[in-house]
């Protein structure tokens, strides 16, 4: 019985990182963690035009510009990936 609730629990863990790529696993490092964490507040600000609407406002821009700049965020919101050392 204990396999079978580990088979259908692994099964629901796959499926859920599948579905939502952020949601981590335990080889995750730090800095693909906080990029995760930055890509979505960013992705959440443009997709609600309340948060864009008052950014632009807060700092004197466009919203469209606003939408640019997190957009343009997003690509490296953490800055560039550190240097992979080989063990």
């Amino acid at each position: 019985m204990s396999s079978e609730l580990r088979y259908t629990a692994n099964t629901q863990l796959e499926h859920l990182h599948a579905r939502y790529t952020g949601t981590g696993h335990a080889d995750l490092s730090k800095y693909e963690w906080m990029t995760h964490q930055h890509r979505d507040t960013l992705s959440s600000i443009v997709g609600h035009p309340s948060l864009t609407s008052y950014l632009s406002i807060a700092d004197g821009e466009a919203t469209g510009r606003i939408r640019f700049e997190m957009t343009e965020r997003m690509l490296q919101p953490c800055g560039p990936p550190p240097a992979k050392d080989d063990d």
